[in-house]
Order: structure tokens, then sequence, then C-alpha cells
């Protein structure tokens, strides 16, 4: 049996035909997923047709660095899990430094960067390798930490 990222990326490539194909690229814990997150996602797909999403996902270890001990909530293999499971998202892929990161988004060479508004005016991490970032709105004020602090 074929893996689903190959399964749902060679479906594509047959639909897409010859018109260009746009990448964009999301990172981030996605610990506890919200509708925000659905929308950020969403967003993402639909900038153009013929979008392929990637989304980086950080390790459990680099989240603990982090956020603290008691974080992650949900452990890779399940956020892994989840947003294979999400159809707006064609590919998911880890890491656990800042390099690796950095690696990841130079290997899947996005044309776009997909990030929450509340990241404007900071550095972000391999923006350097990214020709566009796009920035979205917050959707509905939500946030894992305060629904994991019962906000």
């Amino acid at each position: 049996m074929l893996p689903k990222e190959f399964r749902r990326d060679k479906g594509r490539r047959e639909l897409m035909g010859s018109e260009p194909t746009t990448r964009v690229w999301l990172n981030g814990t996605f610990d506890v997923l919200h509708a925000g997150h659905i929308h950020l996602f969403q967003h993402a797909k639909n900038l153009y047709p013929n979008t392929i999403v990637c989304v980086g996902l950080d390790t459990d270890e680099r989240i603990r660095q982090m956020k603290g001990s008691n974080r992650p909530i949900n452990p890779l293999h399940d956020r892994i899990n989840f947003l294979h499971a999400i159809r707006y998202i064609d590919k998911v892929v880890t890491f656990g430094t800042d390099d690796e990161l950095r690696a990841q988004i130079v290997a899947f060479k996005p044309h776009i960067m997909v990030i929450g508004d509340d990241y404007r005016d900071r550095t972000i991490i391999g923006e350097e390798h990214i020709p566009r970032v796009v920035y979205v709105e917050r959707y509905g004020n939500l946030s894992s930490t305060k629904i994991i602090n019962g906000g």
C-alpha cells in the first residue's frame, strides 16, 4: 500500500495537468487543533489553484523546550495523524531544531509561507528561503494555550 502523501499527490498531479503548482509552507506545534488552525490551512490551500500545502510540525522535545514540561498535550505521532486527516494539507514533515526547520523549508522550496498575523513584525525562522509571506488574521481569537488553560 502506498503512503497517503504519495496517493494524494499523485491524484492531484493527474488533476492539475500542466498548470503550475504553488507550494505553500506553514509550520507550528498544532498541539491542540481548533477552528483557527483549520481556517489557516484552508486559507493556505485556497490562495491559488493547484496549491500544495506542506505543514512543518515541531517535535515533542522542541515543544517541551519552548512551552514547558506539560506540553505537548498530544504526542507527535497523533499530531501527524490529525494533520494528515485534514483535506487542506498535502504533506507533513517534522523538525526538532531551527536548522532542521530551515532544511525542511529549503527541501520543499515553497513559493509562499502562510502564518498568523500575530507573527507580524517578529523574526520568522526560515523566511529568508521563501519569496512571500502571507499573514492571516487570527480566527475568533482562538489559541491552543487559552484552550488548555480553560480560557
